[in-house]
């Protein structure tokens, strides 16, 4: 089940699918981080003023962000209800942890 949550301005649809955002259907991240406590701060303020937050290379605002994470927690809480899912929820903490890492 995909949520949508924005087209881009080159017209990707950006949308949490599983346990991650995506853009254009493609893994992007697998969390929200806030750009105020994100390294690259200055060059993302200046390239997306109105952004609030990010999700791996995607700015969203306030709105867009609350929207993602509430489509994130309901994914992982119905992930993390199903044991078929066990592999995948280890494989989406590992990938995250790499993400983390810088190993991608």
């Amino acid at each position: 089940m995909a949520t949508y949550i924005k087209t881009t301005r080159d017209g990707r649809r950006v949308e949490v699918i599983g346990l991650a955002v995506t853009l254009d259907g493609k893994p992007e991240s697998m969390e929200v981080n806030e750009v105020l406590t994100h390294p690259r701060k200055a060059q993302i303020q200046h390239s997306a003023p109105e952004a609030t937050h990010v999700a791996g290379r995607i700015a969203l605002t306030r709105s867009e962000a609350q929207a993602a994470r509430e489509a994130l927690y309901a994914n992982q809480a119905r992930f993390a209800q199903d044991p078929r899912y066990a592999a995948a929820r280890f494989q989406a903490a590992i990938n995250s942890k790499a993400w983390q890492e810088g190993i991608e």
